[in-house]
């Protein structure tokens, strides 16, 4: 199965993904009725099926939509040419306020993982994420030859995600300040870490 963007190339498939998304985002797939997002959308079910004919492709669109400003964005920034360090800093200060800007996003990706679908984590990895990975991990390769650049990239994206996965515990946590849920202090606390772990200071 693909993700069918075609239905979401009219204002009423688009407005179908805008509303379906924080609907996902808050109750998960499984929490999430067609019947629920048409009442959301305004229209019967009927015509929610002409767009969308299960709610397996509607959730992958959805996710796609959700998702396709930042795959955008760290394309642009991974590729845009530059030492791999300059690289490194434009990927990690556009991935962390793209994640900062939407919490919908973030709850979408950490309700997947937690529901471990075999076949929805499938899709969503071929289908919504494998572009922007690719260009993280030929990032990684370049700023650590002698690094596995499949674990890099994800520890580079993970750096990132973990500060807002935890923001709501880590405020409550000795030595927590206002300043740590700024996105842009986020982004120079990693690329400060990343650059001294990589020895890429300095490029």
């Amino acid at each position: 199965m693909s993700i069918d963007s075609a239905s979401a190339s009219n204002a009423t498939g688009q407005i179908i993904l805008t509303r379906a998304i924080p609907l996902f985002a808050r109750s998960g797939f499984t929490g999430v009725s067609m019947r629920d997002i048409a009442r959301a959308v305004g229209i019967t079910q009927a015509a929610l099926y002409h767009h969308y004919p299960d709610k397996q492709r509607l959730y992958l669109a959805a996710m796609a939509q959700a998702f396709a400003d930042k795959a955008d964005g760290i394309a642009a920034a991974v590729e845009s040419g530059g030492t791999p360090a300059e690289r490194l800093q434009r990927f990690v200060a556009r991935f962390t306020e793209l994640m900062a800007g939407d919490p919908d996003f973030r709850a979408l990706l950490q309700r997947e993982l937690l529901d471990g679908d075999e076949v929805r984590l499938r899709l969503l990895a071929e289908q919504v994420f494998v572009q922007p990975f690719q260009a993280m991990t030929r990032l990684a390769q370049d700023l650590a030859p002698d690094c596995d650049p499949h674990l890099l990239a994800i520890s580079m994206a993970g750096l990132v995600l973990f500060h807002f996965e935890t923001a709501p515990v880590r405020r409550f946590l000795p030595g927590g300040s206002q300043t740590h849920d700024d996105p842009a202090e986020v982004a120079r606390h990693v690329l400060r870490l990343l650059s001294r772990a990589l020895g890429v200071e300095g490029d």
